[in-house]
């Protein structure tokens, strides 16, 4: 069984930072591509940042690109999310995703995690 687990959420400023990490743990044969999501109240979830499997092809939703980061963590199957600038638009619950292929589509990965709240408020 696979499992993720995130961690790194919190609560920040307007234009404060934070790292979200997520690591998969179980029966991980390979690198998974990985990828954050988030779902504010009242909104369906949205696709955020994803790598593949090397970490050498990413994807960022354009309300994101350049002030968030997606990168791999020490593990072959960890990942970071690393948000500058944040936003209160920002906030929501962020949950990382773990699949084959690097996909901006929920519906293309295998295992999620259980999320962890971002809140983005002075």
């Amino acid at each position: 069984q696979v499992q993720l687990v995130e961690s790194g959420g919190g609560l920040v400023q307007p234009g404060g930072s934070l790292r979200l990490s997520c690591a998969v743990s179980g029966r991980t044969n390979s690198a998974y591509a990985m990828a954050w999501f988030r779902q504010a109240p009242g909104k369906f979830r949205e696709f955020v940042a994803a790598l593949n499997w090397s970490g050498r092809n990413k994807y960022y939703a354009d309300a994101v690109r350049g002030r968030f980061s997606i990168s791999r963590g020490n593990g072959e199957n960890t990942v970071q999310l690393q948000m500058n600038s944040l936003k209160p638009e920002d906030a929501a619950v962020y949950y990382c995703a773990a699949g084959i292929d690097i996909s901006r589509s929920g519906s293309s990965y295998l295992y999620w995690g259980q999320g962890t709240q971002v809140t983005v408020s002075s």
